[in-house]
């Protein structure tokens, strides 16, 4: 199902913007990486920045190819978000930024040279929607197709494709 209007990119940011965590998913020299970030930042355009250290694997896999993913899973919300990342050390963007709890793998503080900040720019997403209404909504049709035999039929508050 495709939904190429600006709902569509709304409703996605809303599915997403609750989410304190995201698997990001990067690409080794053979096959893909995932891990779980902490979201330090996202945008109205799904844009995000993350924190990391600038001596990680995952700044190798950036440098090397910058196309990435970010998923999102709740038990009745999902996203997948696609998109690049660039590595910065922008040290006013990270003051900016800086959250206390990052002195648990930073322990000298804002200042320690190896922070990085991951700059996912998303291209485009897609959203799986069950909550609230839309959890009532698909249990209505979930059973309705289990006793007809149809298989029911996502709308676009359940489930689209969105150019970002």
């Amino acid at each position: 199902m495709t939904n190429n209007n600006n709902d569509g990119r709304t409703h996605l940011h809303d599915v997403v913007e609750d989410f304190d965590i995201a698997m990001l998913v990067t690409h080794t020299a053979n096959a893909i990486h995932a891990r779980p970030m902490a979201i330090t930042k996202l945008d109205d355009g799904l844009g995000a920045y993350l924190v990391t250290d600038i001596k990680s694997i995952k700044v190798e896999e950036v440098n090397a190819n910058p196309h990435a993913v970010l998923t999102f899973q709740s038990s009745n919300q999902f996203a997948s978000v696609r998109g690049e990342i660039a590595v910065l050390q922008d040290r006013q963007l990270i003051e900016k930024l800086w959250k206390e709890a990052w002195k648990v793998w930073f322990p000298t503080g804002k200042s320690d040279p190896n922070i990085a900040l991951l700059r996912f720019t998303a291209h485009d997403g897609e959203y799986w929607d069950n909550a609230g209404v839309q959890g009532l909504k698909y249990v209505y049709d979930a059973a309705k197709a289990y006793f007809t035999g149809e298989t029911p039929k996502a709308d676009k508050e359940q489930h689209a494709k969105v150019p970002l």
